[in-house]
């Protein structure tokens, strides 16, 4: 398929539903936060979950490679993990007479990064170029990564014992931010009384393959956004480096990352066009991460800066 044929309206819409319908199967009262994720594949970009254990980061993160057919590793980020534990490394086989690579967890179609920041800040630098890149250069040599490739990464509240901050440029990194949040007491209750999730989620089927994934990426691109909506959007980046609130404002790359975003949230909400909504509500997702909160105002919480700077901004 070429970027200039569009996949059939229904089929996007099937394809996406089941996906969602699958995902929720698993993932109980948190149909916000699975389209929010499903947005973040669908924009071919990575997921960054921070929130506290034992809210279902991981469930959520396997349950999506799963429901798209994905190749799967989980890498637990420690203090002591080293960047060869993440990217491979070479050996030397002793009856061919040469250094025989070995690939470590980062080639996989959705690597899931658990808790990040537990790892010393060299170990989360190797992350850096295969989430930039989709390549990763070992001993010289340069090897692509499997297309897709999703990196989930989770992290752990920054003011937990034994964390590393993330540093800017590797969150830049992430497109988007989410929380989870705890169940509502419905949703729960059904985690009480239900089957094991463990045991659901090895019996769970895909119901998209990793070419449709494809594809439904490119349909991305082709969603429709008016020249006006950019003038909106370069609004919303440029009233946000001229805010009070923040010592830094939003970059080119994170404008892109809203562009791309709120084109997949049209997507996945069955429309071929950008509405200034879509903008709007994907913006905390996109931005959180990215924006410094000015000292003077360290008092006040990121997602309400950024709602304010919303409405500030005239559509």
């Amino acid at each position: 398929m070429n970027n200039n044929t569009k996949l059939p309206v229904d089929l996007i819409q099937q394809s996406l539903k089941q996906a969602t319908d699958n995902i929720s199967s698993i993932i109980l009262g948190k149909h916000q936060q699975i389209q929010l994720a499903l947005t973040c594949l669908l924009a071919n970009g990575h997921l960054l979950i921070e929130d506290l254990p034992g809210v279902g980061k991981t469930t959520l993160a396997l349950t999506l490679a799963k429901t798209f057919g994905l190749d799967f590793h989980r890498i637990q980020f420690t203090s002591d993990l080293l960047p060869a534990d993440v990217l491979g490394v070479s050996i030397y086989d002793t009856t061919k007479h040469l250094f025989d690579f070995h690939p470590g967890p980062i080639f996989s179609q959705v690597l899931l990064a658990d808790e990040i920041n537990r790892a010393t800040p060299k170990t989360q630098s190797a992350l850096l170029e295969g989430m930039e890149e989709r390549q990763v250069t070992q001993d010289g040599i340069t090897r692509i990564l499997p297309d897709p490739f999703f990196v989930i990464a989770t992290q752990n509240p920054t003011e937990q014992v034994g964390t590393f901050p993330l540093p800017e440029s590797q969150l830049d990194r992430f497109l988007m931010r989410i929380e989870i949040g705890y169940p509502d007491q419905k949703a729960e209750r059904e985690l009480l009384i239900g089957k094991d999730r463990r045991k659901q989620i090895k019996q769970l089927e895909s119901v998209v393959t990793s070419q449709q994934l494809l594809e439904l990426q490119k349909a991305v691109d082709q969603v429709h956004i008016s020249k006006a909506l950019l003038d909106y959007l370069l609004a919303l980046i440029r009233s946000s480096r001229l805010s009070p609130w923040f010592s830094t404002g939003l970059s080119p790359r994170a404008g892109l990352a809203l562009q791309k975003c709120a084109q997949a949230w049209a997507l996945l909400q069955g429309r071929d066009h950008v509405l200034p909504e879509d903008i709007q509500f994907i913006t905390p997702s996109v931005a959180a991460h990215r924006l410094l909160i000015h000292t003077d105002y360290q008092n006040e919480d990121i997602d309400s800066l950024i709602d304010r700077l919303i409405k500030q901004v005239p559509v």
